[in-house]
C-alpha cells in the first residue's frame, strides 16, 4: 500500500495514523512525503518507510510567497517530482492513497492510473469538495469576483482556475508516460467517490447529488509519548497555562506574534506555554510564567492547558477539540478560516478576526474562550469526537482489495 502526500505536518500526520492501522491489519505500507527531517523522523518512529518526494515543504512554506505568475512553474516541478518518485514507490503496491496539494495528488493519481492500481483521493477538509452548500477555496493570486455569490458558479470558476494553474504541467507529464490529457484537473483528482477524513461533529458533510463522499472520521494515531520532564515540572508549578502555537505557519505578517501572544495571555492572569513551530516562537523575557516547547505529544498536553491558541489547522483543531480544550483560532490561510468558524459555531472557543493579532484583539478572544461556559461546552463536545477514523479507513482499503471491488475512486 502506498500513501502519497505533499504538504505540511497537517498533511503528513494523518497518513502516519493510517499507515500504523494498515500495518496492524497485516498490510505492507510506505509513504511518499516531502524530504523534511521532522517528517522522516515521525515515520521512522513508527517504523514506516518513507520515500522523499520534491523539495522541503518547510523551505517552500517559509520562503516568500510565490507570485501568481510563478505558481504554474512551481506546480510543474511538483508534478514532475511526483511522477518520478511515486512511480518507483508504487511498484508492487495494490492501492494508492492520494492527498495533499492538488498538483501532487494529480500526479499520484496519474501514476496509479498508468500502473493500473486502485486509488482513492482523500481530503482533510471539505472545502475542496464541490458542493452547493459552501464556496470553494480561492487560490493565491486568483480571487473570485466579489459580486458572484452562487456557489455553483464559484465551483465552475474554481475548476477553471485549477486548470489554468496545473493543467498544462499535468498533461505534459501524462503524455510522457502515454496517458491521455485531463480536461478537468480538479474533478480528475477528486473522482466520483472521494474520502473525507474529518470528524463529523467538527466537519459535518451535507450530502450532494454529484459526489458519493465517504466520511471516515479523522485519522488519529494514539500518542503514547510521555511529556518531557522539564515540561512536566512547568505544568506542575502553577495553574494550567495557555498553549500558543501556529504549527507550520511562518506567521510572516506577525513579526512580533510571540510578544503579542505572551502579553495577551498574561493580561488574563494565565501562564504561557509557547510552541516554536515554523514561526520559531521564543520567549520575550526570563520570567518563570512562560515556557517554550518543540515537538511534543499534543494529545497528552492539551488536556492540561487552559486554552489552545493556534492557526486553525485541521489536525490541531481536532486534537484540541478531542481533549476538551477551549480554543482561540487565528486563521492564516486556506481552510483555516473555516475551522475558526466551526470552533466559534460549536461554542468551543473563539475565531480571531483576521490573521494578524494584536494584544487587544487576542485578549478579547481569550476573554471569550476562558469563560466557564466555553470550558463546559468544550468538554461536552469532546465526548462526541471520534477516534476510530484511521481504523475505518484501513479496513475500507483492505476490504476493497480483498474483494477485488472496482476502484475506490474513479
Amino acid at each position: 500500500m502506498l500513501l502519497s502526500t505533499y504538504g505540511s505536518r497537517g498533511d503528513v500526520e494523518p497518513l502516519v495514523g493510517l499507515a500504523v492501522q494498515l500495518r496492524a491489519l497485516g498490510a505492507e505500507v510506505r509513504v511518499c512525503a516531502p524530504p523534511d527531517e521532522d517528517f522522516a523522523q515521525r515515520l521512522a518512529d513508527v517504523g514506516v518507510p518513507m520515500v522523499p518526494v520534491g523539495r522541503s515543504a518547510r523551505a517552500l512554506t517559509t520562503a516568500a510567497p510565490p507570485s501568481s505568475a510563478d505558481l504554474p512553474r512551481r506546480a510543474a516541478e511538483l508534478i514532475a517530482s511526483q511522477f518520478d518518485a511515486v512511480t518507483a514507490a508504487a511498484e508492487g503496491c495494490d492501492a494508492l492513497v492520494a492527498t495533499g496539494m492538488m498538483p501532487a495528488a494529480a500526479g499520484a493519481r496519474s501514476v496509479a492510473e498508468k500502473l493500473g492500481i486502485r486509488s482513492v483521493s482523500v481530503t482533510f477538509q471539505q472545502l475542496t469538495l464541490p458542493s452547493p452548500h459552501h464556496p470553494p477555496l480561492a487560490y493565491p493570486g486568483r480571487p473570485f469576483p466579489p459580486d458572484v455569490t452562487d456557489n455553483r458558479v464559484l465551483w465552475d470558476l474554481d475548476a477553471e482556475s485549477i486548470n489554468a494553474l496545473f493543467g498544462e504541467a499535468l498533461n505534459v507529464n501524462r503524455a510522457s508516460i502515454g496517458l491521455p490529457p485531463v480536461d478537468n484537473v480538479r474533478d480528475y483528482v477528486i473522482g466520483d467517490r472521494p474520502w473525507l477524513a474529518t470528524d463529523p461533529t467538527l466537519d459535518p458533510w451535507r450530502k450532494t447529488p454529484d459526489l458519493d463522499v465517504v466520511q471516515t472520521g479523522a485519522w488519529i494515531l494514539p500518542d503514547e509519548r510521555p511529556l518531557p520532564d522539564d515540561l512536566e515540572a512547568f505544568l506542575e508549578a502553577g495553574g494550567p497555562p495557555v498553549y500558543v502555537g501556529f504549527g507550520s505557519m511562518p506567521m510572516r505578517a506577525s513579526k512580533d506574534v510571540a510578544q503579542v501572544a505572551i502579553e495577551a495571555v498574561r493580561a488574563q492572569g494565565c501562564r504561557v506555554l509557547a510552541s516554536r513551530g515554523w514561526a520559531d516562537l521564543a520567549l520575550i523575557d526570563d520570567e518563570d510564567d512562560c515556557f517554550v516547547v518543540g515537538e511534543v505529544n499534543q494529545q497528552a498536553l492539551f488536556g492540561r492547558v487552559a486554552a489552545v491558541v493556534h492557526h486553525g489547522g485541521a489536525g490541531t483543531t481536532t486534537t484540541a477539540a478531542r481533549a476538551g480544550a477551549p480554543q482561540v483560532v487565528v486563521p492564516q490561510s486556506a481552510d483555516q478560516p473555516y475551522w475558526a468558524g466551526r470552533v466559534s459555531d460549536l461554542g468551543i472557543g473563539a475565531a480571531h478576526d483576521g490573521p494578524t493579532p494584536t494584544t487587544e484583539s487576542l485578549s478579547a478572544a481569550l476573554r471569550t474562550t476562558l469563560t466557564p461556559e466555553t470550558h463546559a461546552r468544550a468538554r461536552a463536545v469532546a465526548g462526541t469526537i471520534r477516534a476510530d477514523g484511521a481504523t475505518v479507513a484501513a479496513k475500507l482499503l483492505l476490504d476493497a482489495i480483498s474483494r477485488e471491488t472496482p476502484p475506490m475512486s474513479e
